[in-house]
């Protein structure tokens, strides 16, 4: 699956700033957001300002997209709204401020007015955790289960705030085929494009996960800053994680402050219990991770992909963005197999729709 890690290419290689910025608020036009789309644009106007932000922003070193740089300073305005703060965004995201003349002017005031506040946000990436993305981890299941048998371990990189590491208790409708937990606050239905994935049985029997610095969801200050990098016309994400942070107070997910790579030479040299598949998964994450860790995760499952056999079974799933179409791919890898990966579908960045290739 080495290729995995050479997604985000021609986009993500895009290191002048005002081209990026531009490309950010396109996407998130396209992403049905068009009230983002204009706060991002406003970014802008803020590139020649006498603003810590503005100047950090115009001297960027490194790959703007890949950085997520945009959206960073991004979370920091749509915070300022959900703490109440200020709530001039407002009228923008509603779709009654459309002049980008005055949404920039807007943007270049705030970030004046709150220059201190919102400098910190440049400092890591977005955390965006999304469960809707969980649709597509869990049709693979569906689908290595009728390869590999029911029974699972799950293993996630990049777990942000362990959303997905609870996936186990979601409920979903998948084309259909409906599996997981009944009654759970958290239902994960997709639009279905596609025949339905097979309707096999699955059963995860563990799951955890690891981040360089998870989120606690029972921390109201943390869950605010995630909120706060979600879009807010995506008010289905919004409801999506109230329910992840019923969940986790309820039960906090197993995330590990670990580095990936360190993750995974942990877990790769534990026992595995037989008539278990272990499988490693990530969505919209491996951008973040560094190449020469991409490279070291990839040997590593290489190595023990070698020795898996029927009994203690392999897999590598992965949601992540083609660096030639720009569709998120679904893609599937395991051990004992034929040593090829199979692209079983295409799905929504954040869930809204999964369309299905696999047999």
């Amino acid at each position: 699956m080495a290729e995995v890690g050479s997604n985000y290419g021609a986009v993500m290689d895009i290191a002048d700033i005002p081209r990026a910025i531009e490309w950010q608020a396109e996407h998130a036009e396209r992403g049905g957001s068009p009230g983002t789309a204009r706060v991002i644009r406003g970014l802008l106007a803020v590139l020649d300002s006498d603003t810590a932000v503005g100047r950090r922003m115009a001297d960027w070193e490194g790959l703007t997209l890949k950085d997520a740089m945009p959206l960073r300073v991004h979370g920091g305005l749509h915070n300022l709204l959900l703490t109440g703060e200020d709530m001039r965004l407002e009228p923008v995201y509603a779709g009654l401020t459309t002049d980008q003349d005055m949404v920039d002017r807007l943007v270049a005031d705030l970030i004046a007015t709150y220059d201190a506040r919102l400098l910190p946000w440049l400092d890591g990436p977005p955390q965006t955790n999304e469960a809707g993305r969980s649709a597509s981890i869990m049709a693979a299941l569906l689908w290595l289960s009728g390869r590999l048998g029911p029974r699972f371990e799950l293993n996630e990189l990049g777990s942000s705030a362990g959303i997905n590491t609870m996936m186990e208790r979601y409920r979903y409708n998948l084309g259909g085929v409906r599996v997981g937990r009944k009654g759970s606050p958290m239902h994960i239905a997709p639009e279905w494009r596609g025949l339905p994935p097979p309707d096999n049985p699955v059963d995860i029997i563990a799951i955890r996960g690891c981040d360089r610095a998870p989120i606690d969801l029972s921390d109201p200050e943390a869950a605010l800053r995630l909120k706060s990098y979600v879009w807010p016309e995506a008010m289905a994400r919004m409801a999506r994680i109230e329910a992840a942070i019923r969940l986790a107070v309820e039960k906090p997910p197993s995330v590990a402050r670990q580095d990936a790579g360190a993750f995974v030479a942990e877990l790769l040299s534990t026992e595995q219990p037989e008539g278990v598949t272990r499988v490693i998964f990530h969505s919209i994450v491996w951008q973040y991770i560094p190449e020469p860790v991409q490279l070291q995760i990839s040997e590593a499952m290489e190595k023990a992909g070698a020795s898996a056999d029927p009994a203690k079974p392999l897999a590598w799933v992965s949601l992540e963005t083609n660096r030639e179409t720009f569709a998120h791919e679904l893609r599937v890898r395991h051990w004992p197999g034929d040593d090829e990966e199979a692209l079983l579908g295409q799905a929504h960045p954040h869930g809204a729709w999964v369309e299905w290739f696999g047999d």
